[in-house]
């Protein structure tokens, strides 16, 4: 028979929407919207940064960033954050969520401000240092991923937890978008204080020595949201799931929970400690019985992320293109250093206002409804359909006539990714795993989707160059052209779509239901049926 559910878990379990939900949506929440404005706010700057430190006056055209220093500084915050997922998931389930949530926010508030101290007026100085405050503001960064998913889904009714973790993670579009906004403010006041020519007018005129102050601006106003939600992420008490089921401390779990539910709640010690001895609530991460129990669900979790951030952060090859179709981003050289950063803000807000901010939220109103791999599946069977309708006929695209079709085309992919897997592999293995093991299980699913991100980022921004070396972007060597990559993204997609079916269906269970933490070690066979990979 299945052990009684704990009465601290289960009045979580059964608890009404209160405040409380709503505290955790936001002071998680605010921790991943900083999280995108610090990843996302480098690229709005890189053409800054290439016409500061690398621009020949006697060229005719303004400077860019070096491919390498262009990959180191756009990629050392993923390498960062990749680190970051496995460290601090780990160190959420050894020391607890609490206390390791104050650290990784503390550790990316201190790096949003080096990162525009960054010392030194040579590029060599400045990108090096750039890059190593950035290395470790990806670090604070991971930690979030983990443990972010964790608190807000130990904190949540299994009513409505896939709602609540999937808008944690919708606030990623509020910070892109933000990012986009403090952008265009900085680059407007300091365009209409310094007035400055086009680089094709007058090329030393055109980059004011003011414009330095730009960049450093936008990167350091990331500390300031991780600064307003410090206070009230030191104020949530640790999760009842973790100090009751990992801590093993029934009274504090009873009385933290009492005063956030506003209920009577009875300390069950003896049950707790009968709870945690059980043999299938003690196995570790690299024991037989989490391979037999859990292996294929972390194989499923890691695999979707890797593969959805693939083809997520391949975005990069196209934008260029979009920009200049729609007249958002002209020549560099028609314009001066301000004018192009509030270009590319003006752009990049945009994007994150039509095309990543809806797809989130279309998650969050769903997502108890369809389910998580319902949405999951969709999601990556409509990504492979636009990227083979892209890929196909790219000729076709490249027509002028025809880039509207193709930016709609492009909007439609990355609608279904937010509508889809790039919000369910986020909120999945923070539901699936034991409490004792969840933080780590996420930070290692999450880490392999940071892997993805490397690889759709980078890999394919080399090896979508032209085949022609005529046609290949500055410092590149010749790739397999746009058309072949998207023909590859594409596979990656339908790849997805068929490992999502090693994920289990999480929707109304209870965190323990499906990690099997509340079933005597008879039902162990049960309990693995129960939590079938397929729904039906």
């Amino acid at each position: 028979m299945a052990g009684d559910q704990l009465q601290v878990l289960n009045a979580l379990d059964v608890a009404k929407t209160q405040w409380y939900h709503f505290t955790a949506i936001v002071v998680a929440g605010m921790g991943f919207f900083t999280d995108a404005y610090d990843l996302f706010s480098i690229s709005l700057v890189t053409k800054l940064l290439g016409r500061i430190y690398y621009t020949d006056l006697n060229s005719k055209k303004p400077g860019s960033l070096p491919p390498n220093v262009a990959a180191a500084v756009n990629g050392v915050a993923f390498c960062g954050t990749l680190s970051g997922q496995l460290f601090f998931g780990w160190l959420g389930d050894k020391m607890g969520r609490k206390r390791v949530y104050g650290m990784t926010l503390m550790l990316m508030v201190v790096c949003s401000i080096a990162s525009g101290l960054s010392f030194g007026h040579e590029a060599k100085g400045v990108m090096a240092t750039l890059c190593f405050f950035r290395f470790w503001l990806g670090f604070g960064i991971g930690g979030d991923y983990p443990l972010s998913a964790t608190i807000m889904s130990e904190y949540a009714n299994k009513k409505t937890r896939g709602a609540f973790i999937a808008a944690v993670f919708a606030m990623q579009g509020f910070g892109n978008l933000t990012g986009g906004i403090v952008a265009l403010i900085v680059s407007s006041a300091f365009k209409a204080r310094y007035k400055a020519p086009a680089y094709d007018v007058g090329a030393a005129a055109s980059l004011v020595p003011q414009a330095d102050y730009v960049w450093r601006i936008i990167l350091m106003f990331g500390s300031v949201p991780a600064l307003l939600t410090y206070y009230w992420r030191m104020k949530m008490p640790e999760t009842a799931r973790y100090t009751a089921l990992v801590a093993k401390n029934a009274k504090q779990a009873a009385n933290d929970m009492a005063k956030v539910l506003q209920v009577d709640l009875v300390e069950e010690q003896e049950k707790v400690d009968q709870f945690t001895s059980k043999a299938n609530n003690e196995f570790g991460l690299f024991s037989k019985q989490f391979v037999k129990r859990h292996g294929l669900h972390l194989l499923g979790t890691a695999t979707t992320w890797f593969l959805l951030d693939i083809a997520f952060y391949s975005q990069n090859l196209f934008q260029k293109d979009i920009f200049s179709a729609v007249g958002w981003l002209p020549k560099a050289q028609t314009m001066s250093a301000l004018e192009e950063v509030y270009r590319v803000a003006r752009a990049q807000t945009l994007i994150a206002l039509c095309g990543t901010v809806p797809g989130y939220w279309f998650t969050v109103a769903l997502i108890d409804v369809m389910g998580r791999f319902a949405i999951q599946l969709m999601g990556f069977a409509m990504m492979t359909v636009f990227m083979f309708a892209l890929a196909i006929p790219y000729n076709h695209w490249t027509h002028p006539d025809n880039r509207i079709g193709f930016i709609i085309m492009y909007a439609l992919t990355f609608f279904f990714a937010n509508f889809g897997p790039n919000a369910t592999t986020f909120v999945v293995p923070a539901e699936i795993f034991p409490a004792r093991l969840r933080s780590t299980c996420h930070g290692i699913s999450s880490a392999s989707g940071k892997a993805g991100a490397i690889v759709g980022a980078f890999g394919f921004l080399y090896l979508a160059q032209s085949k022609d070396p005529a046609k290949t972007d500055t410092g590149y060597p010749t790739g397999i052209g746009v058309k072949d990559s998207l023909m590859i993204l594409g596979g990656v997609c339908a790849l997805g779509f068929f490992c999502t079916f090693l994920v289990p269906e999480s929707k109304g269970k209870s965190l323990e239901e499906m990690s099997g933490e509340n079933e005597d070690e008879e039902d162990e066979a049960a309990v693995q049926y129960d939590n079938r990979t397929v729904p039906v």
